[in-house]
């Protein structure tokens, strides 16, 4: 193994579109809003420092979490999926600990740029993503192992990324941006009810109380339709009412993907057919904010 593939696999490439799906319906938004001159609301510098950050905090907080998953014992042998840097032995912990870092540090250099050109606002944003993110798995009692996850994901990765994405364009941020976000917000959830729905016998026998351990298999099952279809319907009322630009109907044509990813998580308690369905249901949400960026910039 290269030297550089650990690295690749502690940044956990598949789950990076959740950083990016925000930046770009947040940079569709603001040159919609434009008006009659297009574009007038989108800046390309704050669309560029907002990618890096949005991608740098995600990278850092995928590292994180590797660290405290290993150090708390909840990345067993047993458990299935993609390998764990640090409970493999690939990276130390001190190792890794440093790669968080120098990634955060890039995060904050992105974080002051749209700092200076947007304000306070994006200093209390990155501040809080910051804390967030430690608290998911770090410290005494992470909300991460008590079955918060999916809060601070669909605030954080939906509420908070979208809005800010649109926000650092011209320190506004209007309804359209919080109503998309909601969809947004669903979609990056139920990646992680996917993943918790797959690791649910081992983070049980870990004391990893994730939500999933709480609800039970066939109830969280029931959360992740909820979630995918939720976001379909948020989609198709908020358009059909002129709530947010009518061309994000385009992300509509998204929606018979989700009948296959929801009948393996309804069906299937396997390792192998759960993390493709844990990959299509990331390849939905990045299809979706795709479709959704496209539809923003039509109007």
């Amino acid at each position: 193994m290269s030297q550089a593939r650990p690295w690749w696999i502690a940044a956990r490439p598949h789950t990076l579109w959740a950083a990016v799906v925000p930046v770009l319906v947040g940079g569709g938004l603001a040159w919609e809003d434009g008006g009659s001159g297009a574009g007038r609301a989108f800046r390309a510098d704050a669309f560029g420092a907002a990618l890096i950050g949005a991608v740098a905090i995600q990278v850092a907080a995928n590292f994180v979490n590797d660290i405290f998953d290993a150090r708390k014992g909840a990345d067993t042998e047993e458990r299935i999926g993609p390998t764990r840097v640090v409970a493999s032995g690939l990276l130390s912990e001190r190792t890794v600990w440093i790669g968080t870092a120098l990634v955060v540090a890039v995060a904050v250099a992105a974080g002051a740029y749209l700092i200076a050109i947007a304000g306070w606002v994006v200093a209390a944003i990155g501040i809080t993503s910051l804390a967030a993110m430690l608290g998911y798995v770090g410290g005494p009692k992470p909300y991460g192992y008590f079955g918060l996850g999916e809060v601070f994901v669909f605030v954080f990765f939906g509420l908070v990324a979208t809005v800010g994405a649109r926000y650092v364009h011209n320190m506004t941020a209007p309804l359209d941006a919080w109503l998309l976000a909601i969809p947004i917000g669903f979609l990056v959830t139920a990646i992680l009810v996917a993943n918790n729905v797959r690791d649910i016998d081992t983070d049980r026998a870990t004391g990893k109380n994730t939500l999933a351990v709480y609800l039970g298999r066939e109830r969280t099952r029931a959360l992740f339709a909820g979630l995918v279809w939720g976001a379909f319907v948020a989609i198709l009322v908020f358009g059909v009412f002129d709530w947010t630009p009518r061309w994000t109907l385009l992300a509509m044509m998204a929606a018979p993907l989700t009948i296959p990813i929801v009948r393996t998580i309804h069906s299937q308690t396997q390792g192998p057919p759960l993390i493709r369905a844990l990959k299509g249901v990331a390849r939905l949400h990045l299809l979706v904010g795709v479709l959704l960026a496209i539809g923003a910039v039509l109007g």
